[in-house]
C-alpha cells in the first residue's frame, strides 16, 4: 500500500479537526449557508445603501437626524434575517453568521460554515456594489462621539442578545421552534435599533468584513467587529451551557403541552427515536401536539 503524501494527511488533520463526518450531508449544509448569507446580505445591504444614498442635490444627511431612516434600515436588517431564516431553517438552520457559528461551535458546529459565510457576505456585498449605481454605503463605522471600547462592548451586548436568542427558539425543539425565525429577526430588529446608529449595527462579523473586502476600506478599529461579536457569542454560549446544565426545563416541565381540561394521561413507555421512531420526551402526554400528524397517531395503539 502507497504511503499518504503530505497534502493527503494534512487534509485529514483538517477534516478531523473539523469534524466532518459524512461530506453529503455537509454539503448541502455549507451550500445553504452561502446561499442564505448571499440572500440575507444581499437585501439588508441593498435596502441600507438605498436609504443611504445622498440627496439629489449632493448634499450629505446625517443619520441621526432622520429617525424613519434608522428604521428603515433595521426593518432591511431584521426582516431579510427572518424572511432568509425562514427559508434555509430546514437545511441549515439559517445562521448566516459566523459569530453565531462560533457560539454552535461550543455544541459541535463546523468551520466550514463559517467559511460559507464570509464568502456569502462578500459576493452580496460584490453585488450590491455592481448594481446601485449611486456608492456603496454600507460600511459598518462607529457613530457619533462611540469611542471603540463603547463600540466593542455595545457590539457584544447586541449579538450576546441575538447569540442567546437562536439558541432558546431554534436550538431548543418546542412548539414555537417553527416560527423561530420570526423572533431571530424581531431580535436583530431590536438590536439594530439600538446599536445602528453607534456601530452600524454589526453583531456579524461576516456583515462587517464583507463590504470592506469589495472596497478595500478597512477601518483602524474594524476587529471590534470581529471581537465584540465573537465574545457575545462565547457569554451567550457560557449561559445556555449553564441553564442546561442547571436543568431549566424542569422550572416549567409542561410549558410546551396543550393544558387540558382533565388530568393529562402521561405515559413513560413512549421510548424515544431510538426504539419505536417516536420524537417526543419519554414523559410526553399522551395527546403532545408535536405527536407527527393525524397519520402518525392514527398508527399508534391506545395505552
Amino acid at each position: 500500500m502507497f504511503e499518504k503524501n503530505p497534502v493527503q494527511m494534512l487534509c485529514a488533520d483538517v477534516l478531523q479537526y473539523v469534524s466532518v463526518p459524512n461530506w453529503p450531508n455537509l454539503e448541502p449544509t455549507v451550500l445553504s449557508e452561502f446561499a442564505g448569507t448571499f440572500m440575507f446580505l444581499l437585501f439588508a445591504f441593498g435596502g441600507t445603501n438605498t436609504v443611504n444614498s445622498a440627496p439629489l442635490d449632493g448634499r450629505s444627511e446625517n443619520l441621526a437626524a432622520n429617525p424613519s431612516k434608522l428604521v428603515f434600515i433595521c426593518l432591511c436588517f431584521g426582516m431579510s434575517l427572518a424572511v432568509n431564516a425562514w427559508t434555509f431553517f430546514r437545511i441549515s438552520g439559517g445562521l448566516f453568521n459566523p459569530a453565531v457559528s462560533i457560539g454552535m461551535m461550543v455544541v459541535g458546529a463546523r468551520i466550514l460554515i463559517i467559511i460559507a459565510q464570509i464568502l456569502g457576505a462578500i459576493a452580496a456585498s460584490a453585488v450590491v456594489y455592481a448594481l446601485q449605481p449611486d456608492g456603496f454605503n454600507v460600511l459598518t463605522r462607529l457613530g457619533g462621539s462611540t469611542t471603540v471600547v463603547q463600540g466593542l462592548f455595545m457590539e457584544m451586548f447586541l449579538t450576546m442578545q441575538l447569540v442567546f436568542t437562536i439558541f432558546m427558539l431554534a436550538a431548543e425543539k418546542h412548539r414555537g421552534t417553527f416560527i423561530a425565525p420570526i423572533g431571530i429577526g424581531l431580535s436583530l430588529f431590536i438590536a439594530e435599533l439600538m446599536g445602528v446608529y453607534y456601530t452600524g449595527g454589526s453583531l456579524n462579523p461576516a456583515r462587517s468584513f464583507g463590504p470592506c473586502v469589495v472596497t478595500g476600506n478597512f477601518d483602524g478599529y474594524h476587529w471590534i467587529y470581529w471581537v465584540g461579536p465573537i465574545l457575545g457569542a462565547l457569554v451567550a454560549s457560557g449561559f445556555y451551557v449553564l441553564i442546561k446544565t442547571l436543568e431549566y426545563e424542569t422550572v416549567n416541565p409542561e410549558q410546551d403541552y396543550d393544558t387540558p381540561t382533565k388530568k393529562t394521561t402521561v405515559t413513560s413507555s413512549r421510548g424515544g427515536p431510538d426504539t419505536n421512531g417516536d420524537p417526543r420526551p419519554r414523559d410526553a402526554p399522551e395527546h403532545e401536539p408535536y405527536a407527527g400528524g393525524p397519520d402518525l397517531e392514527a398508527g399508534r395503539s391506545p395505552v
